[in-house]
């Protein structure tokens, strides 16, 4: 029996679904977390290079954003549902080639860079495609609210991923953490099969074409100007904030000279902030304007930044501390943007929509990773947290400035 997924109030239905859905993505997201955190940990521990991590954190961000504004026409013409399962498949599938290499011998470092390219490119199609599926369940007045929640979902999840992940690649190999990363695929899309996604048909007054639909998209996302400006401004905190998700391990390996379980807990502190934050964003949904909640989280996530950049070498406890603070403020930025992107544009735009703002972040972000890891090398990873703080403070500084009388509107119609 299936659950219907379109625009309603009733609240049970709603939640229903979402609580289908999620349930699947738990161990989705849980054996995803495993796999990236014992990957960045297997690089980290056999090359200590902070080039070899921001080599793999690009080649994980670039296909995704190359390809986004192209897929987003895509997912508005194919079903969400079947992008979403044929996506992490594909996920699976070169994990699982990736698994059997590392059971049975060593890859090269060519090779692990090429799955986690083919795993980002499937990613490119399965996050937007869920992203815009969610407008079409939950009511428009709790998009903020079902962002925390899928925030809170998504942290519970990998706050025991990599400690999981540490201890089964420590005991085992990361061969057999990839081939968990296959059976959470697996129950994911199981989960989906027992829903129905009502597709939007677009009105189209003549035969698509690929290249005026994409241009259709970015005409329609350069519509509303608040989006763009805070898209642009997500832009500059990627370059200076996406390297740090890579170098977060070499932090407690270098800096505080501890091990993989030391790095484990960091991950886990980050996450766990990430669920308390998420809780929180929950319940004060609908307290201040979405803007006011991402000036305030950049702000945040730019002081707890600065701190790390000048704590000693004997403050591992205080950088947990702070990697807690930091997680617990992350949800304020990410579930708002997103929400104000959801009610802003017709659901059958959403995956154009929502595929050129993760492009323009996710095209920043190589410039932060070309960056950082010769800066890191030859000035230490602490110099990195301390100015990368300052840009994001003064880009949260900059929302509050800018958007101080801001009304945004509920929808943008053709």
């Amino acid at each position: 029996m299936t659950t219907e997924l379109q625009p309603t109030t009733n609240a049970t239905n709603w939640k229903k679904a979402f609580a289908t859905i999620f349930t699947g993505q738990i161990f989705s997201i849980l054996t995803t977390a495993m796999v990236q955190f014992s990957i960045i940990w297997h690089l980290t521990e056999t090359t200590e290079s902070a080039v070899v991590l921001t080599i793999a954190g690009l080649i994980g961000f670039l296909p995704q954003a190359l390809l986004g504004p192209f897929i987003g026409v895509l997912l508005d013409r194919w079903n969400r549902k079947l992008t979403m399962i044929i996506a992490d498949s594909s996920i699976a599938l070169f994990s699982l080639a990736l698994g059997l290499y590392y059971y049975f011998g060593e890859p090269s470092l060519a090779f692990v860079y090429l799955i986690l390219m083919v795993r980002s490119t499937a990613s490119a199609f399965h996050a937007p495609a869920f992203q815009a599926a969610i407008p079409l369940i939950a009511p428009e007045d709790q998009l903020t609210r079902v962002a925390g929640w899928q925030q809170m979902i998504f942290s519970f999840s990998t706050v025991i991923g990599p400690a999981l992940g540490i201890a089964v690649y420590s005991a085992t190999s990361l061969g057999v953490v990839l081939l968990l990363d296959v059976a959470g695929a697996l129950i994911a899309n199981l989960m989906l099969l027992f829903v129905k996604f009502n597709q939007p048909k677009p009105e189209v007054k003549q035969q698509p074409h690929f290249f005026n639909e994409l241009k259709l998209g970015w005409q329609t996302f350069i519509q509303v100007k608040p989006v763009v400006t805070i898209t642009l401004a997500a832009a500059i905190f990627s370059v200076a904030f996406m390297p740090l998700a890579m170098l977060f391990p070499f932090m407690t390996l270098s800096h505080f000279e501890r091990g993989g379980y030391s790095a484990s807990l960091v991950e886990a502190v980050f996450s766990i902030g990430m669920m308390a934050g998420g809780l929180l964003l929950s319940v004060a949904a609908s307290r201040w304007k979405d803007v006011t909640y991402i000036g305030f989280s950049l702000v945040a996530i730019g002081a707890t930044c600065v701190a790390s950049g000048l704590i000693g070498k004997d403050a591992f406890i205080a950088f947990v501390v702070l990697s807690f603070l930091m997680g617990a403020t992350a949800p304020f930025f990410n579930g708002p943007y997103m929400a104000m992107i959801q009610r802003a544009y017709e659901p059958e735009m959403l995956g154009r929509v929502i595929s050129i703002a993760t492009s323009v972040m996710l095209l920043a972000s190589p410039v932060g990773l070309l960056m950082a890891g010769p800066l890191v090398d030859k000035y230490g990873v602490q110099m990195w947290f301390f100015w990368s703080g300052i840009v994001v403070v003064l880009t949260g500084l900059f929302i509050f400035v800018q958007f101080k009388r801001l009304q945004l509107p509920e929808t943008v119609t053709e």
